[in-house]
């Protein structure tokens, strides 16, 4: 691709770091975002097509004469945009709705890692209420309770009360007709992006997120409050484990369905004593994990997309900076059960005030020259440096500058890391 046109879809967080890195590209030269956000609009335009109308997506990639198009979230994944789009002779970073299936269903995500022995938490599979009982009997506390469909990285319940455990399975049941119960990893987690195609697969910086709402991983689960990367519980003995334990038999079983995986195949961790298991899948780059691990990437990253997109992959190098990096969410008051929106942001023009902060819009709209909160989490700050103590400094010192009413974002991102 020389001085190409890219297509991204999605309007968060993930969506602008990913439109921010292209801007850098040699390699690309218009930019285009649908439906995008207030950040992407000063990247490059913003076009107002719904992520669930496959058709206009489509028909918007053809008009604008796209060369890439780099599918965001998991929604159009799993509803086979992909697959429309190659049909269309479009390239596109992005799983086909088979491999999509893995962030679109639990119950099929659990059976492809048995089938190919990959470490994971034991489960069961629930779908009537009279089963309710039994099943959580089946496990000790704390109980793990897991929407089986697309929950926007807010369908797991975590309680050691078994009234609460009760209530989310009947409620998902309610919901989705079935639930799984799962039994519960010590550990601490970690977030593996490995970018795959039949060629080959490169994996970027590990990170942590932090998917608790408040500090001390306390509160209701989130989308991610923050991530910081790379993520020292990730040794090379584990990064070893991880690869031949689990990426090497997902690379062959994915490059042999119907179509070739080429995309992102997000790996969510937990790790105790070095020893990796997968609590779950995600056929996308992550948020905030994009926010923290593309601006460390150093290659041109058009090419590499577009390089995915073509089964070319084995064919690229990959450059990473050695550097640290971390991302600090803004979230709106009531995020993340009923987030209040409308709210003017300001702080968030960057003033050159020689450190190396990034802002990413997410739940973010221009009212004219103002900023307007549009989503639970409406920003995020990201922090470059030598090391991650300075990397998080950054990333708390611009954040602060910015202000919005009932704004809240945790003051402990990345404490692990630093207290070990």
């Amino acid at each position: 691709m020389e001085k190409g046109t890219v297509l991204i879809v999605g309007s968060g967080g993930r969506e602008h770091a990913i439109s921010l890195q292209l801007a850098k590209s040699a390699s690309v030269a218009d930019i285009h975002v649908a439906p995008g956000n207030a950040g992407t609009s000063m990247v490059g335009s913003n076009h107002e097509v719904a992520l669930e109308d496959i058709d206009g997506l489509c028909e918007l990639a053809v008009r604008i004469g796209a060369d890439l198009v780099i599918i965001g979230p998991e929604a159009p994944l799993v509803a086979g945009l992909a697959d429309r789009l190659r049909q269309q002779g479009i390239n596109c970073f992005g799983p086909n709705a088979e491999g999509a299936l893995l962030e679109g269903s639990k119950q099929y995500a659990k059976s492809i890692m048995r089938r190919l022995a990959i470490p994971t938490a034991g489960s069961v599979m629930v779908t009537e209420n009279s089963q309710i009982d039994s099943a959580l009997g089946g496990f000790s506390k704390p109980w793990v309770i897991k929407r089986d469909g697309l929950a926007a990285g807010k369908g797991v319940t975590v309680t050691e009360n078994i009234a609460d455990a009760r209530d989310a399975v009947k409620r998902a049941i309610e919901t989705d007709g079935k639930v799984l119960i799962e039994e519960f990893l010590p550990g601490e987690e970690a977030s593996i992006l490995v970018l795959m195609d039949e060629s080959g697969f490169s994996i970027l910086p590990s990170s942590q997120d932090h998917k608790r709402l408040n500090d001390g991983d306390t509160g209701p689960n989130t989308g991610g409050m923050g991530a910081y990367a790379p993520a020292p519980v990730v040794t090379k003995m584990v990064m070893d484990r991880v690869i031949s334990r689990i990426v090497e038999p997902m690379h062959k079983f994915l490059s042999g369905g119907s179509g070739p995986y080429r995309g992102c195949l997000y790996i969510g961790l937990m790790i105790d004593d070095c020893d990796p298991k997968v609590v779950e899948f995600n056929v996308r780059l992550g948020d905030p994990e994009t926010q923290v691990t593309l601006p460390l990437v150093q290659s041109d990253l058009g090419l590499l997309f577009m390089a995915v997109s073509e089964g070319k992959l084995s064919d690229f190098k990959l450059d990473v900076s050695k550097k640290h990096a971390a991302t600090i969410v803004l979230a709106s008051e009531g995020y993340p059960d009923k987030p209040i929106k409308g709210r003017i942001v300001t702080g968030t023009s960057f003033e050159e005030d020689g450190t190396a902060a990034i802002i990413h819009h997410a739940g973010t709209r221009l009212d004219g020259d103002l900023v307007v909160s549009s989503g639970g989490r409406v920003l995020s700050v990201t922090g470059i440096s030598d090391t991650l103590e300075g990397a998080i400094n950054v990333a708390y010192s611009r954040i602060s500058k910015v202000s919005m009413e009932g704004g809240h974002y945790r003051q402990d991102i990345g404490h692990k890391a630093l207290e070990t």
